[in-house]
């Protein structure tokens, strides 16, 4: 008789560490059964004395894949390859949900359409074999109307959840008839010809105006599918309230507090970057998302473009006495959980998934990463003590 080969699910009572509940930080046991975290003792007690037992970080906005799965022009020709070095630098930043932002955009290379057609590919034939649990994001730009049917076709075969709209042309150099700002080096970088990128821009530039009809349809057909939906960068308090009409309640990176407030008073979430607060600011001078935390006028950090961020960003906040452990974990944790629709996670609770992040308690540094009940990263002494 044939049998299958099943992956080995633990069952595990960690004691004697600090474990971070709903209520709170507590020397307390946190049990694992097959996948879940379970309210009993399971009978295999490990020694925890020295480590935190932490929620598993849901990242809902990273793009630093990229570097992965395009590290130089054509370099990488298995794309496939190149995600399981990201599902291994996720774990080993404790990270166990992960949304990968992908563009599809008028700009080419990277963020061109059948580049994020690839992406979408490899991870389909990759995530029944990852630990960690990597989700797709489209970052799409709001003025490809020809795009709009092929972007639900994405959606629909690819499974992906979660749309983000963008706008990145400079609609006023264009109206003015003046040259975009690095025509050149965009275009080369797509490999387009200059002046063929220019005319393009041009072209979706002039046909501004069915824009915002082509939007309410294709926001109803993701609203009909369950997907979630956000706007990036948003600036102002009117804009976001166009896009909250629209069902799109999420505001990524807002630049100013009055498009904050406004997605906060309409009941939408709002997440910021984890390496703005790591930094102490802005990169590109927007607003400290320190302060609007500080505010409680975020709900989710992401990666951005660093995967260590959320995990450092929490830890300095406590240490610095800003937030307690459960305010500042629930901005890597729960909160992105709760942006995402995803109940299952974000809190160490009995009959949730078993998504546990465990730390050195001195150096903070990842001794182990748990996803759904099976060690996605695991070193040090925390191997030593399991490994009998």
């Amino acid at each position: 008789m044939m049998v299958r080969n099943r992956p080995q699910m633990i069952e595990l009572d960690l004691i004697g560490a600090q474990v971070l509940r709903p209520e709170g930080m507590s020397g307390d046991r946190l049990s694992i059964a097959e996948s879940r975290i379970v309210a009993e003792p399971v009978g295999r007690a490990v020694d925890m004395a020295g480590f935190l037992v932490l929620p598993g970080i849901v990242d809902v906005h990273g793009d630093a894949f990229e570097r992965h799965v395009a590290p130089r022009r054509g370099a990488m020709k298995q794309m496939t390859e190149g995600l399981a070095a990201v599902d291994a630098e996720l774990a080993c930043n404790g990270i166990t949900t992960a949304v990968l932002a992908q563009f599809v955009s008028w700009e080419g290379g990277l963020r061109a359409p059948a580049f994020a057609d690839q992406v979408l590919e490899a991870l389909d034939e990759v995530r029944p074999k990852a630990l960690t649990d990597m989700r797709c994001q489209l970052r799409f730009e709001t003025h490809m109307l020809d795009e709009y049917d092929a972007l639900l076709d994405r959606v629909d075969r690819h499974g992906v959840g979660y749309v983000v709209f963008n706008d990145h042309l400079p609609h006023d150099r264009l109206a003015d008839g003046r040259t975009p700002k690095r025509l050149v080096a965009q275009a080369l970088k797509a490999g387009r010809n200059p002046d063929a990128h220019h005319a393009m821009m041009r072209d979706l530039h002039a046909r501004a105006a069915e824009v915002p009809a082509a939007l309410e349809g294709l926001c109803a057909a993701l609203r009909m599918r369950g997907v979630a939906m956000g706007s990036h960068d948003d600036r102002t308090a009117e804009t976001r309230a166009i896009w909250q009409d629209r069902g799109v309640s999420i505001a990524e990176f807002p630049e100013t507090p009055e498009a904050i407030e406004a997605t906060r008073a309409a009941g939408g979430h709002v997440i910021l970057g984890a390496p703005n607060v790591v930094r102490g600011g802005s990169h590109n001078g927007n607003l400290s998302a320190l302060e609007q935390v500080m505010l409680g006028q975020c709900d989710a950090l992401a990666s951005d473009y660093h995967y260590p961020s959320p995990r450092r960003a929490a830890l300095m906040m406590v240490q610095a006495g800003a937030l307690d452990w459960s305010a500042a974990w629930d901005l890597v944790s729960d909160g992105p959980a709760r942006v995402l629709g995803l109940t299952d996670r974000g809190r160490l609770a009995s009959g949730l998934r078993a998504d546990v992040l465990i730390l050195e308690q001195e150096s903070h540094r990842v001794a182990g990463t748990m996803v759904a009940g099976r060690f996605s990263y695991l070193s040090g002494a925390l191997a030593e003590r399991l490994i009998v």
